[in-house]
């Protein structure tokens, strides 16, 4: 598996950037994790847009979700122009109201996730855990030929969050928060929380990801470090990790 960062920053993107969303490969599948602010325009950098296989989304906040009605704007455009034959699936859960515009006429279609099912899109396995957020949020688990990849998406802390992420190899964790801000802002993790969580779990790889828009970034490391012993970085556009 191979993973792109395409979006990294929590709430809305800095100049030039996006929010959270992750390009997900391996040799059958182009599968787009969350789908944020920015995202669509940063994607093309990376895979024809035509190319896309799928898109999983971890929750309906605005920065995760923000750039998938531009999505199927293109999509509708692409299929038009003959350059695409087959519908793009989006994959979300049903407790919003959001779940319904997944769809769009015969160019996108959604489907349900939920923690009772995994899903399977082509060489990829997929299961799903609920998060502690305001708004049903869930994290992701990626596995494929015994590796594992966990992104956790938007969430405070939460014991059930370990043994689902137990011994993956890669762990996107958020990182919203400095040890400072602790409990500042409901349903979302300081950088000191996301190394405990990752040694606890026993990760190979931990990377921070929907960073703060305050503060030294480099601190987040700082912190994290100060509870994980294994290899930590921060989420950079562009950043690509083979699993």
């Amino acid at each position: 598996m191979k993973i792109t960062v395409i979006g990294y920053w929590g709430a809305y993107p800095q100049k030039n950037e996006a929010t959270s969303s992750y390009l997900l490969q391996t040799e059958q599948a182009n599968i787009l994790i969350d789908c944020g602010s920015g995202s669509l325009s940063k994607l093309q950098n990376y895979i024809d847009l035509e190319k896309l296989d799928a898109v999983v989304l971890s929750h309906y906040h605005a920065d995760h979700i923000a750039d998938v009605y531009p999505l199927q704007y293109a999509i509708r455009i692409l299929t038009d122009l003959g350059k695409r034959e087959n519908p793009l699936p989006f994959y979300g859960h049903l407790e919003d109201e959001k779940y319904a515009t997944l769809t769009y006429d015969k160019y996108t279609k959604g489907y349900p996730i939920g923690v009772e099912n995994s899903l399977k899109i082509k060489d990829i396995t997929f299961h799903f855990q609920k998060n502690v957020h305001p708004g049903t949020c869930f994290a992701i688990k990626i596995e494929k030929d015994s590796k594992k990849i966990v992104y956790t998406a938007d969430t405070g802390w939460y014991n059930e969050l370990i043994s689902f992420s137990k011994n993956t190899d890669l762990m996107i964790c958020e990182a919203s928060l400095y040890k400072e801000n602790y409990g500042l802002i409901p349903g979302h993790m300081t950088a000191k929380e996301a190394g405990k969580i990752a040694q606890m779990c026993d990760t190979k790889k931990l990377v921070l990801s929907h960073l703060p828009h305050f503060g030294e970034h480099n601190n987040l490391l700082k912190e994290a470090k100060e509870e994980f012993k294994g290899n930590v970085e921060i989420a950079k556009t562009g950043s690509t990790w083979r699993i």
